[in-house]
């Protein structure tokens, strides 16, 4: 990914098409958490317009498994904090910590 894209829409746009992948293509590989199937093109074209965002961990996870798109990148771009994370975020001083350690890596 390029250090231009500034949306979860564009990473995800971006990555779809150096796949080659229609969006009708992705929307068919990202399977809904619920197990009713997949999501729909207008849902993905909402996500890649910004918008929509994933409703869930475990969308994120689905874009990253088809896309290739790290895990991290993708939840920061949609602005969430994975549940597991947010359950285990019991110190206020670890957390505050390590969004410090986070800060400085990116602005390095």
């Amino acid at each position: 990914m390029t250090t231009q894209t500034a949306s979860l829409g564009q990473a995800i746009v971006a990555a779809r098409k150096a796949k080659g992948l229609s969006q009708k293509d992705l929307a068919a590989a990202i399977m809904k958490d619920d197990d009713s199937g997949a999501i729909s093109p207008q849902y993905l074209n909402d996500i890649e317009h910004d918008r929509r965002s994933p409703t869930s961990d475990h969308l994120i996870r689905q874009f990253e498994k088809v896309l290739g798109i790290e895990e991290g990148y993708l939840f920061v771009l949609a602005g969430k904090i994975p549940d597991e994370m947010r359950r285990k975020a019991r110190d206020p001083a670890k957390v505050s910590e390590a969004f410090r350690a986070f800060r400085r890596t990116l602005t390095k």
